[in-house]
């Protein structure tokens, strides 16, 4: 098999996929296998496509040309195919624990759950593969489309209210922000190809790049920069399987990827830098990591706090862009995967928690890890990874952040990565904390047909298996730090500029 046929495959299986898992909806066993298989298959395709990669082989697909120059078109090149295996590597354990959760909650419409799962992470693939601008816009608002009714899911007004300010705020952002800045590139150089070292040198007035950088920033929604940042914290009505969807596997990784695409390959970090277009946005991003976390300190609800944390932790990725270094940029590549990692964990566990003891506040959890240990555990990993503790995946993409900003000589931005690590103690730790290492307040709550001979009561199976997976992975990729950030080395930073349109 070619590299470029492994391409199209792994973007356009998951969407061909949904045929069959629609027609085996009434066989729900049939379907479930039908959607971890394709996760599986679709993993197996990215893993080829990498191996082409690395081998130099040709990994390029035009489908067809809209207008002169204008392709949908898609390429490889490093910061994208590590988002294509995270998000394809991921949707394996999620389809899994979905398959737990869905059951054991006995949630309806489970059928239109997995079709609308499969779209999202073919779009997911689309954007991390995508060749162009145009291209990546096409997906990226399938993506935001295929998600709603996941959002929507349980069909309350809370749902459906939540689902509502999710569609609004990243179409919204997308029409009005993101679509202006593509057409004022296509005006500027008649290309939206994705070059390296950017397109816009020579192209666009220094003076208007910060504006042009704004367009881009606040219109990439699903990176969750503040103040846009409302719709993350509105789509936690939608089940565990889902806030993983958008927390981990796809959609606000979507975004940063996003960003990580336009500030390396449409503005080049050289640009960038020379022209100090980003300094703005690195400061906005650093507001937005402090004020997030400390909001999410507040909150009693662990899916709201986890969600403030994602406001924040994304806000990581933003700001290693924003300061126009190498380092900075493979940092904010790691910090979308060793988050992605650690936070599709922690909300696997909030998960289990609600399935198995029907608890969804901070503070009801207290002693509870008595009962759960093996999750709760797996929380404490995840919490030590998000905070950057060797010997922890998260470990790395901050040491690779705090460099750049040192490579960058903002002393200022050094101490708010330190601040905003030390923010995440107090938001994480304490949830497994007060689980396992303090006495229950209130007389245990967990069915006695739940609770084993030996008072210990966890998730089901399927639910269980893939929490200790994802934990595992938090420390697998501290060992695998090294080869990551080789791999990125390959990012091409130094520009290779398109012919000038005439």
């Amino acid at each position: 098999m070619t590299s470029s046929f492994a391409l199209f495959l792994a973007i356009f299986l998951p969407f061909a996929t949904t045929a069959l898992i629609g027609a085996l909806g009434r066989w729900p066993d049939a379907r479930d296998i039908t959607s971890v298989t394709t996760a599986v298959v679709t993993f197996g395709l990215a893993l080829l496509v990498l191996r082409g990669f690395i081998g130099g082989e040709d990994t390029t697909l035009a489908l067809f040309e809209l207008m002169p120059g204008l392709f949908i078109a898609f390429g490889v090149e490093p910061i994208g195919m590590v988002f294509a295996l995270l998000a394809s590597g991921l949707w394996i354990v999620v389809a899994i624990y979905a398959v737990g959760y869905m059951r054991a909650n006995e949630e309806e419409h489970q059928t239109r759950f997995a079709i609308c799962f499969a779209i999202a992470i073919g779009a997911a693939l689309g954007i991390a593969f995508a060749g162009n601008l145009f291209t990546l816009f096409i997906f990226y608002e399938v993506l935001t489309i295929s998600t709603y009714p996941l959002v929507a899911h349980k069909g309350t007004p809370e749902a459906r209210k939540g689902a509502r300010v999710y569609l609004t705020i990243l179409l919204g952002t997308s029409i009005c922000f993101f679509l202006p800045a593509i057409i004022w590139v296509w005006t500027a150089t008649a290309s939206l190809d994705f070059f390296p070292g950017g397109v816009l040198e020579g192209r666009v007035d220094p003076a208007f790049a910060p504006l042009l950088l704004a367009l881009f920033a606040f219109g990439i929604g699903k990176a969750a920069l503040m103040p846009f940042h409302r719709w993350l914290p509105s789509a936690m009505v939608a089940p565990t399987p889902v806030s993983a969807l958008l927390h981990a596997v796809a959609v606000v990784k979507a975004g940063v990827f996003t960003m990580l695409k336009v500030g390396v390959y449409i503005f080049g970090i050289e640009f960038l830098s020379h022209t100090g277009a980003s300094i703005w946005l690195a400061w906005v991003a650093a507001a937005s990591l402090l004020i997030s976390a400390v909001i999410a300190i507040t909150k009693d609800d662990l899916k709201a706090r986890l969600a403030y944390s994602t406001v924040s932790q994304l806000a990581y990725v933003t700001l290693g862009m924003a300061l126009a270094n190498q380092m900075g940029v493979i940092g904010g590549t790691m910090q979308m995967v060793m988050h992605a990692m650690a936070k599709i964990t922690l909300f696997m566990c909030a998960g289990a928690i609600y399935v198995t003891a029907h608890k969804t506040r901070v503070s009801e959890m207290t002693g509870l890890g008595r009962q759960m240990p093996v999750t709760f555990a797996a929380f404490l990993i995840a919490s030590f990874s998000i905070i950057g503790l060797p010997p922890l995946g998260g470990a790395w993409s901050k040491w690779f952040l705090l460099t750049g900003a040192a490579d960058a000589q903002q002393t200022v931005l050094i101490g708010v990565l330190a601040v905003g690590s030390l923010l995440s103690v107090f938001y994480l730790l304490p949830v497994a904390g007060k689980a396992l290492f303090m006495p229950a307040r209130v007389p245990n709550t967990l069915s006695a047909a739940a609770v084993a001979p030996t008072g210990i009561a966890e998730a089901p199976f399927l639910c269980l298996l893939p929490i200790c997976v994802t934990a595992l992975g938090c420390l697998a990729l501290f060992f695998f730090g090294n080869d990551i950030y080789e791999f990125l080395l390959r990012i091409p930073l130094l520009a290779v500029m398109p012919e000038a349109a005439p």
